[in-house]
């Protein structure tokens, strides 16, 4: 099924390429090429494949062209930032645990999910504040998105389980956002992502309820 899922991801990435290159179809090839490391990373990272940070990078540099042209200076902003913390979870993964053995999935202690959630709230204000001084052309979304997509990579970097929700809830207003900014392509990679993070989600959650010795993991008794 993986050989395949990749495949199609293949054909149809080089499909709409060529279409793209040609004029055919109102997509650019930086779309194109966002589109494809885009999905590539959400398939490395179900499989907690360390290779999702580079493929991710690359993804980040295609994205930060794309989002200035569509005037999108959050989600442009967000890239850089994405280099960094994918360059410090590339670190953190390649370390693994510590102990000689791999990072593994964990939950959020309650704290940390109270203290994430005061962040977003006080962070989405702050920024939409500042994207309508900006002259941002969706200041609220591109806030909202910019919060969630930021808290979802930094704790992918440290392997926690709730990485997938914030994934989810920012995917889906990430497909209303770039549907408003004709950016069709990306919408649908964008849906196709919300998808692959309930498949990620679910897998993650096995993995951890299985894995020997594991504490329990919030959720794993749904999976």
């Amino acid at each position: 099924m993986r050989k395949l899922v990749w495949a199609l991801l293949a054909a149809v990435c080089a499909g709409v390429g060529v279409a793209a290159a040609q004029h055919a179809v109102p997509i650019s090839v930086t779309e194109v090429l966002g589109f494809a490391t885009g999905a590539a990373c959400v398939l490395l990272v179900i499989d907690q494949n360390i290779w999702n940070f580079p493929v991710g990078l690359a993804n980040n540099v295609f994205f930060l062209v794309l989002f200035w042209s569509a005037r999108l200076y959050g989600d442009m902003a967000l890239q850089f930032l994405y280099l960094a913390l994918g360059v410090a979870g590339w670190r953190r993964w390649a370390r693994g645990a510590g102990d000689g053995g791999a990072l593994a999935v964990s939950s959020m202690p309650p704290r940390e999910r109270a203290a994430l959630a005061v962040v977003t709230v006080v962070a989405t204000v702050g920024l939409a504040w500042w994207f309508v001084r900006i002259g941002d052309a969706s200041p609220a979304l591109d806030a909202l998105t910019t919060v969630l997509s930021l808290g979802a990579q930094w704790l992918l970097n440290r392997k926690r389980l709730e990485n997938w929700y914030l994934w989810i809830a920012a995917d889906v207003a990430y497909v209303w956002l770039y549907v408003a900014r004709r950016l069709y392509l990306t919408a649908v990679l964008y849906a196709i992502f919300v998808t692959l993070c309930l498949v990620g989600l679910r897998r993650w959650r096995a993995g951890a309820a299985t894995r020997p010795g594991a504490a329990p993991v919030l959720g794993a008794d749904a999976a």
